[in-house]
């Protein structure tokens, strides 16, 4: 009995030093890193996938953050490019500034990407932008051009902050600011809820809810006057850009969305999603992944 005790445990141990060997290069995948932007702003930047590959930057929207793309940095179809995303300012691991400036003017967000391509040194990344992310690459478009990357992907973006483009929620987004604790976190979830025609799971749910709760309240208030340079940024814009929209988006308004951007600049190309809402990565993220693929494939020097 001893003897048989004593091989047990020394089986246990062989394989648990084996785990543990192993482990570090499991998590030597993800690399996670800070970045401050030309205000000060403190960024958080995570990088996994192949780091040889193409390069994508993933902008995540309103009271997200690197989370949102959790299917993405988990899909095999995406695993042979090099992923890059952040916590934009105001949101997740990223600095919260109480300066409403801050958030208001867009052309700081449009820095914050630009700090993020050139301190990782991206060579000709595509951006993918969902929702406010869009607002973002536009303003990017506007104040850097596009001969840093190599083309642009609309997540069921915001192109302007006009009523025919927005679907009006004004209880939801004025209880988002409230100081009272209960009302701010209901609307939250409203919020949250809003974004899906087919709701996610609900872990996936809670943890998405966890992450909204995360963002700033400032940043929530002074958001919604954001400046928004779309026409200066997607006028002008050369490289290819695809946009991916939900039929079933109960925040944008797809089509008048569509319409506008295709209007800036007639050469953009788009895809519906009928059983998505607003977020199409998350509801559908198969077809989002292959359709992604392809596009970064085309823009990829061969």
């Amino acid at each position: 009995m001893p003897r048989r005790i004593l091989r047990y445990a020394l089986f246990v141990v062989i394989t648990m030093g084996g785990l543990f060997a192993a482990s570090p290069a499991a998590f030597a995948d993800t690399k996670s890193y800070t970045v401050t932007a030309p205000d000060g702003v403190a960024l958080a930047v995570q990088e996994s996938g192949n780091s040889d590959g193409p390069a994508i930057v993933f902008i995540h929207g309103l009271l997200g953050s690197h989370l949102n793309w959790d299917a993405q940095l988990k899909s095999p179809e995406l695993q042979r490019y090099r992923i890059i995303t952040y916590d934009m300012r105001g949101h997740g691991l990223s600095a919260k500034p109480t300066d409403a400036d801050a958030y208001r003017n867009g052309r700081h967000w449009a820095d914050d990407l630009a700090a993020v391509i050139e301190s990782s040194h991206a060579q000709k990344p595509v951006l993918v932008g969902w929702s406010l992310g869009g607002v973002v690459i536009s303003n990017y478009l506007a104040a850097y051009g596009d001969n840093r990357i190599a083309g642009a992907v609309y997540v069921d973006g915001v192109i302007e902050l006009k009523p025919d483009q927005i679907v009006a929620h004004p209880e939801v987004y004025r209880d988002m600011t409230s100081p009272d604790l209960k009302t701010h976190l209901d609307a939250e979830r409203a919020f949250l809820s809003l974004c899906f025609h087919t709701q996610p799971d609900k872990l996936t749910f809670e943890r998405l809810l966890a992450n909204a709760a995360m963002a700033s309240w400032d940043m929530q208030s002074a958001v919604q006057s954001m400046t928004v340079s779309a026409s200066e940024g997607l006028s002008r814009v050369q490289v290819p850009v695809l946009l991916i929209y939900g039929a079933r988006d109960a925040l944008v308004k797809a089509k008048p969305a569509i319409a506008r951007a295709t209007e800036l600049d007639p050469r953009i190309q788009s895809k519906l999603y009928a059983n998505s809402g607003h977020a199409p990565f998350i509801e559908e993220p198969d077809r989002f992944d292959r359709d992604l693929s392809a596009f970064v494939d085309t823009t990829s020097p061969r």
